[in-house]
């Protein structure tokens, strides 16, 4: 169980912060691991609805990025 939440957070932080570089972002750990986290979770909903399924880390982190960039996408347009 502490390595499941050990993975998500090392992937969420990596996510997080290929999704920030991607969307022209900055910000600190912190926020690219929660950004990555939420990315994870929207990321697999999108692919879900597509009929695309995740089942290694790989295919994890794809789909927290892209879930993270419309994360940030949604904040961008929320803030203008």
């Amino acid at each position: 169980m502490l390595v499941d939440i050990l993975i998500a957070l090392v992937i969420g932080a990596v996510a997080g912060y290929i999704a920030s570089l991607i969307m022209k972002t900055s910000g600190s750990l912190l926020l690219n691991i929660i950004l990555g986290i939420v990315g994870g979770v929207v990321g697999r909903l999108v692919l879900g609805l597509f009929g695309f399924s995740v089942s290694n880390i790989i295919g994890s982190i794809i789909s927290a990025v892209i879930g993270a960039c419309i994360v940030i996408a949604i904040v961008k347009l929320i803030k203008k």
